[in-house]
């Protein structure tokens, strides 16, 4: 690590944000001096429905936060290649996100990373906590019986 400064790496989606997000980012940036989120990009989107909103839109919202001092986009090809190039002391990983923290650090520790990952365990239960949740509501409230205005019948 570093001297100085702690540099810490949040990465995800954050389509459609929602206290969950503000949550993990918050208790990402108590971790350190410097937040920086990797947002990701449309086409690596792959364990979960495509965003909803663009990756641009999506990178603008989250740099806007108070809570983070920069905010890219990931690699198109090489998820590592950013995480590279930022060089963080610390890798969090919120409590609902796929990555398996041993597959992790190995994979880092094979690039010559030398970052402590840690998983965030707290969230937030409320009921419009996650963009599925928030589209299941949008859904029911703007689609009673399923009758959905982009659907003909």
């Amino acid at each position: 690590m570093r001297t100085g400064l702690i540099r810490v790496l949040a990465t995800g989606t954050f389509d459609l944000l929602h206290p969950g997000h503000l949550m993990y980012l918050e208790q990402s940036r108590a971790l350190g001096d410097e937040l920086v989120v990797i947002v990701a990009r449309d086409a690596n989107v792959l364990h979960k429905p495509k965003p909803i909103i663009p990756q641009e839109q999506r990178l603008l919202m989250v740099s806007a936060l108070k809570m983070v001092d920069r905010a890219v986009l990931g690699s198109e090809t090489d998820m590592f290649e950013p995480i590279e190039e930022l060089k963080p002391d610390i890798i969090t990983l919120g409590y609902d996100q796929h990555f398996d923290v041993v597959l992790l650090k190995e994979e880092l520790a094979t690039r010559g990373i030398d970052a402590q990952v840690v998983r965030l365990e707290g969230h937030d239960p409320c009921p419009l906590c996650s963009s599925r949740m928030i589209v299941a509501k949008a859904l029911e409230k703007r689609c009673p019986g399923g009758n959905r205005p982009d659907q003909k019948g």
